[in-house]
């Protein structure tokens, strides 16, 4: 049982959307008493993430983790959210999933008597996706398959078609909170998920132009305002869909290639082959997880060009964002690639952000960080890279890009608090 007079608060709310910041508080204690703080929350999947901290009270009982610092546990130091994006999961190699966007994610937190293990105050931090008004409206249109939000308010919006990564299938939570900011997001699916088929022998782009039509067509769209955002493998395709397809103004490649990988992509007539490994780059670490960060080779390269991504024939604006310690490909051997190529056909019409000690999977911010995990494509457990409380500010940062990015180049009516 709790003690009486020890409070645990959460400010402004005990509920917010999942990418914004609280402040944990804790009151009525004694003055200098060491205190455990816990935090847990367990995924989609059923796997429990969990972080602790060790705190003292200051001389009015009051613990504050915007001011006070953590003197051990799983950060140390002034960590506001430390809580949150220094959560590890209990089974190893496991990514947080979020699938069902409808129900939040609940963070329960405990504050322990360091000396004695008692329970002396406890809360929980209710992390939604969807703010009040918003429409998510399940998608099976002809051959496409994915989620579509609508924002709250008078339409039409811009639209923005939002690409997960390999093995994927789909996930909702980029698309509902970037919604919130005042555009429509088709989260869309390409593969593994409903009726689409777990293993395609090819992607063909003709898919992907079904679903661009699709938003271009849309009652609450406007039309001349469409942007795509990816986060790895689908970064090749965003690039090949601002490529080959007209009516895309603005185009977010997160941790991609510059090449197609893993799977053929047809597109009318023309086939882009998979970029091919070099299994003698591939290592495996001390822990014995496989790294493969330098397997890609240049694609730029005769015998590879024909695995390039033509973006000379783009005629939007870029964002390319890259982890400088992504282990499962060189992104920022990448992303430098893709603007050297745009420059080299004068075109300066792209931004370029870098995250030094940051690892693959950039999401949204307090997401617990993914070190290490199973890869569809090579399947086996493979190295991420990145560092946890780097990876976390990089997650911060480019969230703030992102939505920055899309509202300059598309505009956007924001409605989220």
């Amino acid at each position: 049982m709790a003690s009486s007079q020890v409070r645990l608060r959460i400010l402004p709310s005990a509920s917010c959307l999942f990418d914004k910041m609280v402040q944990i508080r804790l009151e009525g204690l004694a003055p200098h008493k060491s205190v455990k703080l816990r935090s847990k929350l367990v995924d989609d999947r059923g796997v429990t993430f969990t972080a602790s901290a060790l705190y003292v009270s200051d001389k009015t009982g009051q613990i504050d983790l915007s001011t006070s610092p953590s003197l051990a546990g799983s950060f140390t130091g002034v960590e506001p959210m430390g809580l949150f994006w220094a959560m590890t999961p209990d089974t190893p190699h496991s990514k947080h999933l979020k699938k069902n966007v409808l129900s939040p994610t609940s963070v329960e937190f405990q504050a322990l008597c360091e000396e004695t293990g008692e329970l002396l105050a406890s809360g929980t931090n209710e992390r939604e996706y969807l703010i009040e008004g918003m429409k998510r409206i399940p998608v099976a249109e002809g051959n496409i398959r994915g989620v579509l939000f609508i924002p709250p308010g008078e339409g039409p919006f811009p639209g923005i078609i939002d690409l997960y990564t390999f093995g994927g299938g789909l996930t909702e939570s980029r698309a509902s909170l970037l919604a919130g900011r005042g555009f429509v997001v088709l989260a869309l699916a390409y593969y593994r998920y409903n009726s689409l088929p777990k293993n395609p022998q090819n992607l063909n782009l003709e898919y992907f132009e079904e679903a661009l039509t699709y938003l271009k067509n849309h009652s609450e769209v406007q039309t001349s305002r469409i942007g795509i955002i990816s986060l790895s493998h689908s970064g090749a395709l965003a690039l090949s869909m601002a490529s080959f397809f007209s009516g895309i103004t603005a185009t977010a490649c997160i941790n991609g290639c510059t090449a197609n990988t893993v799977i053929p992509v047809h597109y009318k007539n023309q086939v882009l082959p998979p970029l091919t490994p070099v299994i003698k780059n591939i290592t495996v670490t001390d822990s014995g997880l496989i790294d493969i960060r330098d397997a890609l080779p240049d694609p730029t390269l005769e015998r590879n060009r024909s695995s390039l991504i033509p973006i000379e024939r783009a005629t939007c604006h870029f964002l390319f964002a890259f982890s400088e310690d992504d282990h499962n490909w060189n992104s920022s051997f990448f992303a430098k690639q893709a603007a050297s190529i745009l420059k080299s056909h004068g075109k300066e019409s792209f931004e370029l952000f870098g995250y030094p000690k940051a690892g693959h999977f950039l999401e949204v911010p307090y997401t617990p960080f993914c070190p290490s995990g199973f890869h569809g494509a090579v399947g086996r457990e493979v190295v991420f890279g990145g560092e946890p409380k780097a990876h976390s500010e990089a997650q911060l940062h480019l969230w703030e890009k992102v939505q920055l990015f899309f509202k300059t180049r598309l505009g956007s009516k924001n409605t989220a608090v």
